[in-house]
């Protein structure tokens, strides 16, 4: 799943400008389950716009849409009355649905309203953490089905660093070492031997930094709320 989350409303402000009319287009699949971008993500979003308009003494039409996938062109093609209506259209599908609704709708502004940050598994409620980079090359099957590239802090292809400590990763104690998952994971599995097959090197030159990406939306967490 891709996880997004909603860029800062001051952020939105400034990327709208002074247009007079928005269509919000959320996506009901990805940004809907990680509660960033969905149905109820638009609603709440329009309400913002609309406040803050008025905060501001502007005239600010507002329409709301949220197709199934904003990935697919048919699916787009259902927002395309309303898109027609308004002078900008700000997307909360991810990066790939904002770039599809402005190939679809070549002549119209669409602006993305949230950041798409990385492929993830749901952790638990209000909890995503990255489990693939979408590095185009998988080696899973080396791996016991855990990513090295995604869950090494380093992306290490070939075994871990010396930075791990009681299974934890020296970027953070809250961060497992991928790497000792993986020995756990493929000596449970008979398979150690895998561990002499040598992953040939990738081109590390456009690669992230900070180790894996975790989102946490306080709102959703019980704990936090207590």
């Amino acid at each position: 799943m891709i996880i997004a989350e909603r860029k800062p409303i001051e952020e939105i402000l400034s990327i709208i400008g002074d247009v007079d009319s928005v269509l919000i287009a959320g996506c009901a699949t990805c940004v809907a389950d990680c509660m960033a971008g969905g149905e109820r993500e638009v609603g709440i979003l329009a309400s913002a716009l609309r406040i803050a308009a008025a905060q501001r003494g502007k005239q600010l039409e507002v329409l709301e849409v949220t197709v199934e996938r904003q990935c697919e062109r048919e699916f787009i093609e259902k927002a395309r009355e309303k898109v027609d209506r308004v002078t900008l259209v700000l997307s909360t599908a991810c990066g790939v649905g904002v770039q599809a609704m402005a190939e679809r709708f070549p002549n119209k502004p669409i602006c993305p309203g949230v950041n798409t940050k990385f492929l993830g598994l749901r952790e638990a409620e209000g909890v995503w953490s990255e489990r693939c980079a979408a590095c185009g090359d998988c080696t899973l099957h080396l791996t016991g089905g855990i990513c090295p590239v995604a869950r090494c802090s380093k992306s290490l292809l070939n075994g871990p660093c010396g930075g791990s400590k009681g299974g934890k990763c020296e970027v953070s104690e809250d961060v497992d070492c991928g790497w000792h998952l993986i020995v756990e994971r493929l000596t449970a599995l008979g398979q150690l031997d895998r561990l002499e097959v040598n992953i040939p090197p990738k081109n590390w030159a456009a690669s992230r930094d900070g180790g894996p990406r975790k989102v946490v939306k306080k709102e959703y967490r019980d704990e936090e709320r207590e």
